[in-house]
């Protein structure tokens, strides 16, 4: 052994804590045996005030949604879109983590760097520009995932673009969906 191989230091490689696999392979046979399957997610929001607001999911501290200065916010918590943007990256990276244990692959890290163009010309609707639904909300968001594991860099993009397809969150955004609105009794 040279002096110089006696030195080199050994690199560990940990891994992102798992989820149990056997148990999604359960929760997969399930939604093939019924593919019409469906959950209900359900949020009480609650204003404060300004446009300061909590979003009460289930028995969670409350999500605090606030608007910035200079759309007339407090800035004392992230904006209705950016909270929009958090949900599909914690929905990719869900399924970015489901997909790598179905096929094996551990991870070790995984992040996901989101930006969606928005404007609000409409002012809400309270007086702004005359807007059709098609032209208000995100008109592009962009996704970058760095992602690494025990897996060649093809097989990790596989397995991004694999949860993309599926992910119920970013599917909810690039597909129309029904919509109703009225008020509670």
């Amino acid at each position: 052994m040279s002096a110089a191989t006696a030195t080199c230091p050994t690199t560990v490689k940990t891994y992102l804590k798992p989820i149990d696999r056997d148990g999604l392979m359960a929760f997969a046979e399930k939604g093939r045996n019924n593919p019409a399957t469906r959950g209900t997610n359900k949020v009480h929001s609650v204003m404060q005030g300004m446009y300061r607001s909590l979003s009460y999911v289930g028995d969670h501290q409350p999500v605090v949604v606030d608007e910035p200065l200079h759309l007339f916010g407090e800035d004392t918590a992230p904006a209705p879109g950016e909270i929009v943007l958090s949900g599909l990256g914690g929905c990719l990276a869900v399924g970015i983590t489901a997909v790598a244990t179905w096929k094996q692959v551990k991870l070790s890290k995984l992040e996901i760097f989101l930006e969606g163009d928005i404007g609000n010309p409409a002012a809400w609707g309270a007086g702004g520009a005359e807007m059709q639904p098609a032209q208000m909300g995100f008109q592009e968001i962009r996704v970058k995932v760095l992602v690494e594991g025990d897996a060649s860099r093809e097989e990790l993009d596989e397995i991004v673009k694999h949860a993309n397809f599926y992910s119920p969150v970013a599917n909810t955004m690039r597909n129309p969906i029904p919509f109703s609105i009225g008020l509670a009794d």
